[in-house]
């Protein structure tokens, strides 16, 4: 695993460079930083192949503080079919993630944030790996664990998350930590947001129980901007 201090703090480059920025804890989204880190493959003669896109998209948008964007929360992040949540482990890194639905067995690094309040991404050379935002919760712990992951790289071409808006409600996440458990999660919801809207409390907010936010980049590829238009958010709950 590598430490947040390991971790390089250049703003992200390839298909796009228009990071997050984060205020200790929390993440604010505004319109001259749209963009989630998650990085895209650089300039090819042909055409990348477009990532599977989630069905559901984001809902309404209402204004929250500081006039960031977040979304109407009825459906993301909450729940579906469980009952009372498992109870929730003490604090330990994560050292890998899997997702059997798409294939993802991955190693994961801890993330910080630069100099310049913007979140960090694991390096483009590293573009397999995911990343932990380690000032947040860790997984299983009570709270909104965050994993982040490219979706395309100019070296790698498909990258951790590529596939990762195909997941749909009740498929798993494992993420394997460092003392040894492993935290199961069921996927609630998988969303698609403009990253003008990025749903910042949804994200990266308090929560009650232990909570697993993964995302990446997705959308059209907006070849002006070099970047992707829209962040997929998957939101799931720990079972186990």
């Amino acid at each position: 695993m590598v430490r947040s201090s390991d971790v390089t703090t250049t703003r992200a480059g390839g298909r796009h460079g228009k990071p997050w920025r984060a205020a200790g804890a929390a993440v604010v989204v505004t319109m001259a930083m749209i963009g989630a880190g998650m990085i895209g493959a650089g300039l090819k003669t042909t055409p990348p192949p477009r990532p599977p896109q989630p069905l559901a998209q984001a809902g309404p948008e209402v204004t929250g503080p500081a006039g960031t964007a977040t979304a109407v929360p009825p459906l993301d992040g909450q729940p579906v079919g469980q009952g009372d949540a498992p109870a929730a482990l003490v604090r330990s890194a994560p050292t890998s993630i899997e997702i059997p639905r798409i294939g993802v067995d991955a190693t994961i690094m801890s993330l910080g944030t630069n100099p310049d309040g913007t979140v960090q991404v694991p390096p483009l050379d590293q573009a397999d790996q995911a990343g932990w935002y380690e000032p947040g919760a860790s997984p299983g712990e009570t709270g909104n664990a965050v994993i982040v992951g490219h979706v395309d790289s100019a070296k790698l071409g498909p990258a951790v998350f590529f596939d990762l808006g195909a997941l749909t409600p009740g498929d798993t996440v494992t993420v394997r930590r460092a003392d040894g458990r492993a935290a199961t999660f069921k996927v609630d919801s998988v969303k698609s947001y403009p990253k003008t809207a990025f749903p910042t409390e949804l994200v990266y907010g308090p929560s009650d129980r232990p909570s697993l936010r993964v995302v990446t980049c997705g959308g059209q590829f907006d070849e002006a901007a070099k970047s992707y238009q829209d962040n997929v958010v998957v939101f799931a709950s720990l079972v186990g």
